[in-house]
């Protein structure tokens, strides 16, 4: 009777996430959580390519309800890199497979010597649905350029990687908005955000 009830404790929680969903999968290691993909075109991203390259791995190292992934077919992409010579600015997020997220990085952050990877690291924070946290510390990526030019940090800290999981974890019964807000970080100490 005691193996039956501890068979039966062990079967019913594994048949419950099943039918539960992506939440009750995290607590069964044995259930793969459905991961959103979100992909990317950086190919109008020019010097940019590498720091992105970098920035998405570091994403992708430190996350798990979402991965980015490079597009395979250009203009298909659920969000896009850019090149720009103004202040990066990003669409704040988090957005979905089939959005239409927009992230340029701006080579004037980097003209003022911001590490360009970390830059790339926290626009993409903003396309997961991160804010602004300037007066955060270095090892948080979405300090931005709070802590100065000093700061070459571009991983993203485990509270950072906790709130994009949160963001992904229930993506299919996720509320999306319907406007596009755009996050304008001028590492110059200037911070503008808009709506489109």
């Amino acid at each position: 009777m005691i193996k039956r009830i501890a068979v039966l404790t062990a079967i019913i929680p594994a048949l419950l996430s099943t039918t539960v969903g992506v939440a009750s999968a995290h607590s069964d290691p044995r259930v793969a959580p459905a991961v959103v993909t979100l992909t990317y075109d950086a190919s109008d991203a020019g010097q940019w390519a590498g720091p992105i390259k970098q920035a998405v791995q570091n994403w992708n190292d430190a996350v798990h309800n979402v991965r980015l992934e490079p597009t395979s077919t250009p203009g298909s992409a659920d969000y896009v890199y850019e090149a720009t010579s103004g202040w990066p600015q990003t669409t704040l997020g988090p957005i979905f497979p089939g959005g239409n997220g927009d992230v340029q990085l701006g080579q004037q952050a980097v003209d003022e010597g911001y590490d360009a990877t970390r830059i790339a690291a926290h626009e993409t924070g903003h396309i997961l649905g991160l804010p602004d946290d300037y007066g955060g510390p270095c090892s948080e990526i979405m300090s931005g350029h709070g802590p100065g030019t000093s700061c070459t940090n571009a991983k993203p800290d485990a509270a950072e990687a906790a709130q994009v999981d949160e963001n992904y974890a229930a993506a299919v019964s996720a509320v999306r908005p319907h406007h596009r807000q755009v996050v304008i970080d001028t590492w110059s100490g200037r911070a503008l955000t808009g709506l489109r």
